[in-house]
């Protein structure tokens, strides 16, 4: 979906129940809980679950969305919580927000596809760091699209790091219900 369908749907508070009464991504939760906090990014963080949380567990955390509304529910619930997030508006398919090479501990890319974004996801993760990508993919008698991989092509973008954890399947995030495709990839140092 574009930018003014979910600017649209986090207005009408259609997003509300799933971006503020849900949990952060299990998987986010468990891969940053092994890791010493550090400088984190969270692309298409929506309302900010995970970059919240993040926040919270002492990591410097920098959130962009391409959703001004939803940006805005983002800096509001940090304030309340009293953490700081960097929270960016950009557009991410136009390269609105430049992934600086290098800076970060952690990049998660939480049910975001956007093939061209991987690579310089895996540049802008420190010699060490961990890439997190969570996409849909295709189930029976679909065609991949501009948001759905094909089963094992995600993996495909990480050749030649260290896989921590590959998963294809249902989403056991309560706000997910198709299938996905998971990866946690450590950068070679």
């Amino acid at each position: 979906m574009d930018i003014p369908g979910w600017e649209q749907r986090y207005r009408s508070g259609e997003r509300a129940e799933v971006d503020l009464g849900t949990a952060p991504t299990p998987l986010l939760v468990e891969t940053a809980k092994r890791l010493a906090p550090g400088r984190a990014l969270d692309l298409a963080c929506g309302a900010g679950r995970n970059a919240l949380w993040l926040a919270e567990q002492g990591w410097e955390v920098t959130a962009v969305d391409g959703a001004p509304t939803a940006i805005e529910v983002l800096r509001r619930r940090a304030a309340e919580r009293g953490v700081t997030v960097d929270a960016k508006v950009a557009d991410l398919e136009k390269g609105e927000y430049w992934i600086e090479r290098s800076r970060w501990n952690l990049i998660a890319m939480c049910y975001y596809l956007q093939r061209n974004l991987f690579e310089p996801a895996k540049q802008g993760v420190v010699p060490g760091g961990i890439v997190l990508a969570i996409v849909h993919i295709t189930e029976p008698g679909e065609e991949p699209t501009a948001h759905r991989l094909r089963p094992g092509e995600l993996a495909r973008f990480f050749e030649g790091w260290e896989i921590l954890h590959l998963f294809e399947g249902r989403a056991n995030d309560t706000a997910h219900r198709r299938a996905v495709a998971q990866i946690v990839a450590r950068r070679p140092l």
